[in-house]
């Protein structure tokens, strides 16, 4: 009797560690946390923009409080690091700081689901770009290996209680996350870059 053919699955190609064109490592760690510092700081101000706009009057205040605090530990550790190791803040910071601020206040204002969804939609981008870090990482840099990899869990419990608390019930939901994704990605490409 024939045995039936078993048919053979090809993996996935794997991404070399280095290609051609890439920052030579010492530069990517630098970018990394120049771009994880601006985020962590732009987390900072979105969240202070929410409080400022909703204060304890909302269910919603003690989640974002607490996002908020776990934030602000994410960029007092990105900051430390850039003391450490020599990094130069984003030259756009004096931006993110209006701007974090203003996106906070303006998804408060439109509603307290609003303020989840603008959470859900950058916690999204930014567990993606940190698990992208890691990739770039490998097996190189311990200490920042897994601070990232901390950070991105605690942006992924962000990002599903954001959900849990009605971020896609927000009005336009697909329209207000699709915006606010497609801003947290421009931010990092200039973070990395200005």
């Amino acid at each position: 009797m024939a045995q039936p053919e078993i048919p053979t699955v090809t993996p996935p190609p794997v991404r070399p560690a280095r290609l051609p064109g890439d920052l030579p490592l010492a530069a990517g760690k630098a970018r990394m946390i120049r771009v994880d510092q601006a985020g962590e700081y732009g987390a900072v101000r979105i969240y202070a923009g929410q409080l400022a706009v909703m204060g304890s009057r909302h269910a919603h205040s003690g989640e974002i409080r607490h996002m908020a605090d776990q934030e602000r530990v994410h960029l007092d550790t990105f900051n430390r690091m850039m003391t450490e190791r020599g990094v130069r803040p984003t030259l756009l910071q004096p931006f993110w700081h209006v701007a974090g601020f203003a996106l906070g206040a303006a998804t408060a204002l439109i509603g307290p689901k609003a303020a989840m969804a603008c959470t859900a939609a950058v916690e999204e981008v930014i567990e993606q770009h940190y698990a992208d870090q890691l990739d770039r990482l490998g097996d190189d840099d311990a200490e920042l290996a897994d601070t990232i990899r901390q950070f991105r869990e605690e942006e992924i419990e962000h990002k599903d209680a954001a959900i849990a608390h009605g971020a896609e019930q927000a009005p336009a939901y697909p329209l207000l996350s699709a915006a606010i994704k497609t801003g947290c990605r421009l931010a990092i490409r200039l973070a990395e870059r200005l």
